[in-house]
């Protein structure tokens, strides 16, 4: 069983990316296809097998060098029945049998979980979370995502939605979230959410500011632009991230008092901003826990970016192993 492997696949709405692994979770081979999201998604699951067979063949393996695969997903996962519904960047308006078409068409045996999961359970198995048995992943990009691992077990929930962390409310008067709260984590401290706290805080900032002209001048601001002026030393930059890190903090707080991980892992597209915004959630994050916790649970930032996926998702092919 030792010299067997796993196959991890992170699928997301440009790419599927592919990796096989050994069971300690180190990469052997990498590959990624495009996702063709075009006839409600019809081509994704088949294409998906088709390069597993192809890269089979090209390393030549077989389904009996396996002890299965491993996939995180967008949408809504039924983990028990290995289906998909509501994965609207991939054009899955209708559910989705994955699991059986990839077992039949690889003959190799499939579990997939949510690609947020899926990249805590990576990152707390081969990344900043050190391999111990209570991490909490943030992914902060487009959206605000998560996974809560304890006790060496990932949380679902009864409806599945455990580690919904973008979903913590922060400000109870604050914006309008999409999924129909106000106030989300999700709404200020993902990379729009990072525009949406400049936009609305521009409104009352009077001084010298390169970030505040760009905004009242009408030009396109990313979150990146944010942050770079803030280390530049721009007033109202870091008046910006002060209050997204305040944000972050608060959320972070309340997760560590709840439940006391070893460490809290920040990742995703804004934490690109490193060091600096990690020190800043920090300090925020002291502030709002108490001093068990804050001795006790670190703030840190994510290490394995694009690969988190795949090694997440191999690390969920290990159940099957004898």
């Amino acid at each position: 069983m030792l010299t067997k492997k796993v196959i991890g696949i992170d699928l997301g709405g440009t790419t599927a990316k592919f990796a096989i692994l050994t069971v300690d979770g180190e990469i052997q081979q990498k590959w990624s296809i495009e996702t063709n999201i075009l006839d409600e998604g019809t081509h994704i699951v088949p294409d998906i097998i088709a390069s597993i067979n192809h890269h089979l063949d090209l390393y030549d393996l077989t389904a009996d060098d396996f002890i299965g695969i491993g996939m995180g997903t967008p949408g809504s996962v039924d983990r028990a029945e290995g289906t998909v519904i509501g994965a609207y960047n991939l054009n899955w308006k209708t559910l989705q049998p994955i699991r059986q078409q990839i077992e039949e068409g690889t003959g190799i045996r499939f579990a997939l979980d949510n690609d947020a999961n899926v990249a805590a359970l990576g990152e707390g198995w081969k990344g900043a979370g050190e391999n111990n048995p209570d991490v909490i992943f943030i992914t902060l990009g487009t959206g605000v995502g998560g996974g809560i691992i304890m006790e060496n077990m990932l949380l679902h929930g009864v409806a599945g939605c455990a580690g919904e962390i973008g979903h913590i409310t922060v400000d109870p008067e604050g914006f309008a979230c999409t999924c129909g709260k106000v106030g989300c984590l999700e709404t200020v401290s993902s990379a729009t959410g990072v525009v949406r706290v400049a936009r609305h805080l521009a409104e009352e900032f009077a001084g010298e500011s390169q970030l505040k002209a760009s905004l009242d001048d009408g030009q396109a601001v990313t979150s990146k632009d944010v942050f770079e002026l803030a280390t530049e030393g721009d007033v109202f930059a870091l008046m910006v991230v002060d209050k997204v890190c305040f944000y972050l903090g608060l959320a972070c707080g309340n997760l560590g008092n709840t439940l006391n991980p070893s460490s809290i892992v920040l990742g995703g597209g804004v934490s690109a901003a490193g060091e600096f915004l990690r020190s800043r959630v920090e300090k925020y994050f002291r502030q709002f826990t108490f001093p068990q916790v804050s001795e006790s649970t670190v703030i840190k930032l994510a290490e394995l970016g694009n690969d988190a996926g795949v090694i997440g998702a191999g690390s969920l092919a290990l159940q099957f192993q004898d």
